[in-house]
C-alpha cells in the first residue's frame, strides 16, 4: 500500500461509473487540476444500470493497464461499490490494483465485519461514509471508531460525512440560502470531529449541492476548515477550484506553524499579534504544514484581485 495523506484529497469529485470520459480525467487530459475522483456504483447508478456500470469500469481498468498504469500525477482514484457483496467481487479483480481504494457507503458497526471480510486486498484504502441515523449517537460513533482502529487501522484514509443522507434521516433538506452549519448537521459535524478526530481519523466535508451559489460555497468551506475537515466532496467540476483554493493555507498560518514546530521554539511567544504556545498548538501546526504541502499557500492578491498561490516550501 502506497502512503497517501488525507490532505491530498482536496475536492473529491463524485461521478457515476457509467461516464464515458473517466479515462480523460484520470490521465489529466480533462480537469488537470483534479486531485481525487470517486467512481460511484451506488446512489448515482440505477439498479437497472449496475451491470452496464460494472462492464464500463472493467473496460476502463483494461485501458489503464494498456497505458502502463496511472501516471504519478494522476488524481487519487476510488470506487464506491453498491454493497459489501459487490466490493468482494471487485476486490478479486486483478486490475483493481489501478484503484487506490473503496468508498464504503452507509457504514455502521453492524456492517463493518462484512466490509472487512469483503475488502481483503491490503493495498486498498477505505473511506467509510458516515450517513446513517446512528451517526447522531455519540456513543455509537465511539464504538465504531474503536472498531475501525482495531480492525482496519491505517487502511482508513478518511471518514466521509454524508450530509444529504444524514439530513434525510431527519426528513430534511438544506435551505439553499444557508450553509449546512445552520441545520442539525452543525451538531453532527461538530460531534464527529470531536469523537472521531480525537481517535485520529481525518474527516471530509459534505457535498454542497447548490451549483449557482459559489459565494455560499466559499463560506461553507471556511466553516469546514474551522471544524478541522480536510477536504470536501464536489458534485460538479465548477466547484473544484473553489474548494481547493479555499483549502490553501494562509502565509501567516504557515509561518506560525513553522515557528511552533521548531525545536528551539520558546514555551510561549508572540507572533503576528497572537500568543503561540507549542505545547498547545503543536498538533494544529503539524496539520497546517501537511495541508500546505498538498494544497499550497495563499500568498497575496494579484493585480486583478485574484489570489496568487504557490505550493508550500514547508521544509524551509
Amino acid at each position: 500500500m502506497r502512503e497517501i495523506s488525507p490532505f491530498a484529497l482536496g475536492a473529491t469529485l463524485y461521478m457515476p461509473a457509467t461516464r464515458g470520459d473517466i479515462l480523460d480525467l484520470v490521465f489529466g487530459e480533462k480537469l488537470p487540476y483534479l486531485r481525487s475522483l470517486v467512481l460511484c456504483l451506488e446512489d448515482a447508478i440505477a439498479a437497472s444500470d449496475v451491470d452496464s456500470a460494472l462492464a464500463k469500469l472493467h473496460a476502463f481498468l483494461i485501458q489503464v493497464e494498456q497505458r502502463g498504469g496511472r501516471p504519478d500525477s494522476a488524481p487519487l482514484l476510488f470506487v464506491r461499490p453498491r454493497d459489501a457483496e459487490m466490493a468482494a467481487m471487485l476486490n478479486e479483480w486483478p486490475l483493481i490494483e489501478h484503484v487506490d481504494g473503496f468508498v464504503v457507503p452507509k457504514l455502521t458497526l453492524k456492517s463493518l465485519p462484512s466490509w472487512e471480510y469483503a475488502v481483503s486486498n491490503p493495498h486498498l484504502y477505505l473511506m467509510p461514509t458516515l450517513e446513517t441515523s446512528d451517526v447522531y449517537d455519540p456513543s455509537a460513533m465511539v464504538e465504531l471508531g474503536q472498531a475501525l482502529k482495531a480492525n482496519l487501522g491505517q487502511r482508513v484514509l478518511a471518514l466521509r460525512i454524508g450530509g444529504n443522507d444524514l439530513m434525510g434521516c431527519l426528513g430534511l433538506r438544506r435551505n439553499p440560502a444557508t450553509t449546512i452549519y445552520k441545520t442539525p448537521m452543525n451538531y453532527a459535524i461538530s460531534m464527529l470531529t470531536g469523537v472521531m478526530g480525537a481517535q485520529g481519523f481525518a474527516l471530509t466535508a459534505p457535498v454542497f449541492e447548490q451549483l449557482a451559489s459559489p459565494d455560499l460555497l466559499k463560506e461553507e468551506i471556511e466553516l469546514d476548515i474551522s471544524h478541522g475537515l480536510v477536504g470536501k466532496t464536489a458534485v460538479h467540476p465548477s466547484q473544484i477550484n473553489i474548494i481547493q483554493n479555499a483549502l490553501r493555507v494562509s502565509l501567516q498560518d504557515l509561518n506560525s506553524a513553522k515557528l511552533i514546530v521548531n525545536d528551539n521554539a520558546p514555551a510561549v511567544f508572540k507572533h503576528d499579534n497572537a500568543m503561540c504556545e507549542p505545547a498547545t498548538h503543536y498538533n494544529w501546526a503539524v496539520r497546517i504544514l501537511e495541508r500546505a504541502k498538498w494544497q499550497g499557500v495563499m500568498l497575496c492578491e494579484t493585480a486583478k484581485g485574484e489570489p496568487g498561490v504557490r505550493l508550500a516550501e514547508v521544509n524551509q
